[in-house]
């Protein structure tokens, strides 16, 4: 979800005003892939390195976190929203935590779209603590080395729970993955769209998925054994 200082100071707003403009586009979004019966949605929220962006405004998203928690779990839960957070969650404050553990808890048994929040997420990450966790079980004798596979490191990652996501989109113009979900999006379609987050709405993502669903995704077979399956 990229673009909201940017759009900020495009009118000469600081770049808080930014977060809160996008912090609506994301709630209106959420409700949107609700409504279209999307499996999993997973926004990006709070990369591993956005620690490194001035201590003023990492302090403004902290509290930002803190209050959209408070103020969306409510709706997120009536309308049957399984809500999980991923990343290194360790690092936030024991408010932040204990306001996620409430979110988490509270839907954990919805069975409706699961909301993936990434905070303090880096793909490389996941991707070392999923190791880390296979290596422990090696070590203690619950897993040998001959049986881990391709489906053992995913069963290990934060989005175990969750098919692969088939779409990935970034907005803002740029075109690259930022560290973000480097395992599981293999075999994803990719979109980049020059929209600044706090523009983009349900229009857009129906433009998006409509150019998606014509694509045909062939997971290495031809052409022709797709359209014969």
């Amino acid at each position: 979800m990229d673009g909201n200082g940017r759009w900020a100071q495009q009118r000469g707003k600081p770049r808080s005003a930014g977060h809160q403009a996008g912090l609506k586009v994301t709630r209106d979004i959420v409700e949107h892939c609700a409504r279209l019966q999307i499996d999993a949605l997973t926004v990006y929220a709070f990369s591993s390195e956005n620690w490194q962006r001035p201590e003023k405004e990492v302090s403004f998203l902290m509290e930002l976190f803190v209050k959209a928690i408070r103020s969306e779990l409510n709706k997120l839960h009536e309308n049957n929203i399984r809500v999980q957070f991923i990343g290194e969650l360790s690092r936030f404050s024991e408010g932040l935590l204990k306001e996620i553990k409430t979110a988490t808890d509270k839907t954990a048994n919805n069975t409706g779209m699961f909301l993936n929040i990434a905070v303090n997420y880096g793909g490389r990450g996941e991707l070392v603590s999923a190791m880390s966790d296979i290596a422990a079980k090696v070590k203690n004798g619950e897993l040998d080395v001959t049986d881990i596979t391709e489906k053992t490191l995913t069963e290990h990652t934060w989005l175990a729970q969750c098919p692969e996501p088939d779409l990935f989109i970034r907005t803002g113009g740029e075109q690259r993955l930022s560290n973000y979900l480097l395992w599981h999006l293999a075999y994803t379609e990719l979109a980049f769209t020059d929209t600044l987050w706090p523009d983009f709405d349900g229009t857009e993502l129906d433009s998006i998925i409509q150019n998606f669903s014509s694509r045909q995704r062939r997971f290495g077979q031809t052409g022709e054994q797709v359209k014969a399956s």
